[in-house]
């Protein structure tokens, strides 16, 4: 027998007997003795991972208040279309400039797109061009003002690319900027119409409808809103189904008062298109502030960010307006 040798390292037989019950690891030290923590994970930790999305409150005056101002807009256009005889359209072209205006204060604050003084200055300036030839153009044509869109989103394009940071951002923002510029060279179109054969009557019906849907929806939020549409979107589903509702009523009821072409069917069916166009954006509004919101950004200077709506939504029902009085109703 060989003496036994002393062993001077620490893996001692003990240890590795708890090496290899522990797969191969050895135990970190002072630790070897303390059992594994099997207790239940904490409640509130897991409550925190799941919070529930709080839903924001309906303020009704806020919400009479849109109403309002959409309501204001419905009757300017309709007022502005009903008065302009063929010697005397400028005055239509400056009330509408002047809504142009709050369209980009409105989106351009909300949007906050890259260098936003210069594309707010560019935009405005494609808005009065396109007014200029709505009004003194040889003939009412739409390829003018589609060309002033394009060359003053071009522009703005450009004017984005002179600083690092609004070049960086230039990939991603290109189609805010084209919401802004079209948006704000589309009020121009009523112009256009009111020198059509079937224009007026159509920016009447489309203004008078899409009016009365967002004056009722609004309206009916303030007393009504329920059930919610989501809970960060103030809105409610029964205001917007009241306000469709009427919306195209009205259009048919216009219908069955106007001359030919329209009758109460095209009438309900002008309406309905104005009716829908008008409900789209004004929702993808409210529900843009809401993803903003829960993105963690600044909020916009709180009457630009409640005027978006309606703005946005009546610079889209023009375009619609001049594409049914040319596809639909002739």
């Amino acid at each position: 027998m060989f003496p036994s040798m002393p062993q001077d390292e620490p893996w001692d037989a003990d240890a590795s007997r708890e090496i290899a019950r522990s797969g191969g690891k050895r135990p970190s030290a002072g630790f070897r003795d303390e059992p594994e923590s099997s207790s239940p994970p904490d409640p509130d930790e897991t409550d925190d991972e799941f919070e529930e999305i709080e839903e924001v409150p309906v303020r009704r005056q806020l919400s009479l208040a849109i109403a309002g101002f959409a309501g204001l807009l419905a009757v300017g256009l309709v007022l502005g279309a009903l008065t302009s005889a063929p010697d005397s359209r400028l005055p239509y072209a400056i009330v509408l400039f002047g809504v142009q205006l709050l369209y980009l204060l409105a989106w351009v604050m909300a949007l906050n797109p890259p260098a936003p003084g210069p594309t707010a200055a560019v935009a405005a300036v494609a808005a009065l061009v396109a007014d200029y030839l709505s009004v003194t153009s040889v003939q009412a044509a739409l390829l003018p003002l589609v060309w002033v869109t394009l060359a003053g989103f071009a522009a703005a394009l450009i004017g984005q690319l002179f600083r690092a940071q609004d070049r960086a951002r230039l990939t991603d923002s290109w189609r805010t900027t084209l919401a802004i510029v079209a948006g704000a060279a589309a009020y121009a179109l009523p112009i256009l119409l009111t020198r059509q054969e079937t224009g007026t009557q159509t920016v009447i019906v489309c203004a008078v409808a899409a009016g009365v849907a967002l004056v009722v929806a609004r309206a009916a939020d303030a007393v009504f809103p329920k059930p919610r549409i989501a809970a960060q979107v103030p809105r409610g589903v029964a205001g917007v189904v009241l306000g469709a509702m009427l919306g195209t009523l009205s259009g048919a009821a216009l219908g069955s008062f106007l001359v030919f072409p329209f009758t109460p069917a095209k009438g309900a069916v002008v309406g309905l298109t104005a009716v829908v166009v008008a409900h789209l954006v004004d929702l993808a509004v409210n529900f843009g502030q809401a993803g903003r919101e829960l993105a963690g950004d600044t909020p916009t200077f709180w009457v630009a960010r409640h005027m978006q709506g309606p703005l946005g939504a009546f610079a889209l029902v023009a375009p619609a307006a001049y594409a049914l009085s040319h596809w639909f109703l002739l």
